[in-house]
């Protein structure tokens, strides 16, 4: 087991999503933003990407890591500034996996707030050229990030397949998933190119998520995508830590399109048994997964949207 040492305190804020609506309500543990001028030139927005602010708290010390940079520098910086994230504050970056609307906005944190000295982790396969090749014949390129852009700007890029523990072992990054459920088969119209151009690339071994200890409550999970499938990335996350509880689940589940819509059941019920507190299905989830996770888990449901911040804290009860 990797030795992850709890925190008292984990917020996660949603900066880059699909999803944006400044008039949800907020509830226990959740707080949305609050926008007072609709009138103002610079406003919250959605795309089709993902990008979260994780804080942990340790006996009133504080520490943020920025995992995943969206789509477009464009979004990602504007939702920065809006949301006040202190970017010279950061402690390292960390990208989901090589797909660009999870990497493509970074280069705004260069541009808005100079060379950094951050490191940045990543899996050594991350860096391959990509796409999705449609039934109809219709492609889709899924441009890789580029290490040189990368450390041209400062950034100390730490490649790793397996586990690595960040803010002093409170942050574990991890790494290559364990592929065990059975239902859970990749994304079969994906390709990678290698030596020999275009080879078949269904599992998207790159794929990683953060995970934190809530101390008393469990396991708050962070998945850009879970192309490792999400119960895998759910499993593997209790195997690594030896902690069973899930406070929460935040993230993309990738169970959109007629591809992965059959699995939505074997999906839910899994969540439903590992009894999550809270789970906000992001990003790349899907309108059929995330009704279907709001009917079989009501009270943990979380409608996720830009600017919202969901809060765990080590005490009984709802997080908050």
């Amino acid at each position: 087991m990797t030795p992850l040492q709890p925190v008292d305190r984990a917020e996660v804020t949603i900066v880059v999503d699909n999803y944006v609506d400044v008039l949800m309500a907020g509830s226990d543990g959740v707080t949305r933003y609050n926008a007072t001028d609709w009138g103002a030139r610079d406003q919250l927005v959605a795309e089709h990407g993902f990008s979260a602010l994780l804080t942990v708290e340790v006996d009133g010390r504080r520490s943020s890591v920025l995992y995943d940079g969206g789509l477009t520098p464009a979004a990602l910086a504007r939702n920065l500034d809006i949301l006040e994230v202190p970017v010279k504050e950061l402690r390292a970056l960390i990208v989901s996996h090589g797909h660009a609307d999870h990497h493509g906005g970074l280069e705004a944190l260069f541009e808005r707030y100079g060379r950094q000295r951050l490191p940045l982790l990543i899996h050594p396969e991350a860096w391959q050229e990509r796409k999705v090749v449609f039934p109809t014949g219709g492609e889709l390129h899924l441009p890789p990030p580029s290490r040189r852009d990368l450390e041209a700007e400062g950034v100390e890029v730490i490649e790793e397949r397996g586990q690595t523990l960040l803010l002093d072992s409170t942050v574990l990054v991890s790494g290559q998933v364990e592929r065990t459920s059975a239902f859970e088969q990749g994304f079969p119209i994906h390709f990678a190119h290698g030596d020999h151009g275009w080879e078949p690339d269904p599992m998207i071994w790159d794929d990683q998520n953060l995970i934190v200890n809530v101390d008393g409550r469990g396991l708050v999970v962070i998945s850009g995508c879970s192309h490792a499938g999400a119960v895998n990335v759910l499993h593997n996350a209790q195997r690594l830590t030896g902690e069973q509880r899930v406070a929460g689940f935040v993230g993309g589940l990738h169970l959109t399109g007629g591809l992965f819509e059959p699995i939505i059941g074997p999906t839910v019920d899994a969540f439903v048994a590992a009894g999550i507190e809270r789970l906000l299905p992001a990003h790349c989830t899907g309108w059929k997964a995330v009704h279907a996770f709001a009917r079989a888990l009501p009270d943990a449901f979380v409608q996720p949207a830009v600017g919202s911040t969901v809060t765990f804290s080590a005490s009984a009860g709802l997080p908050g």
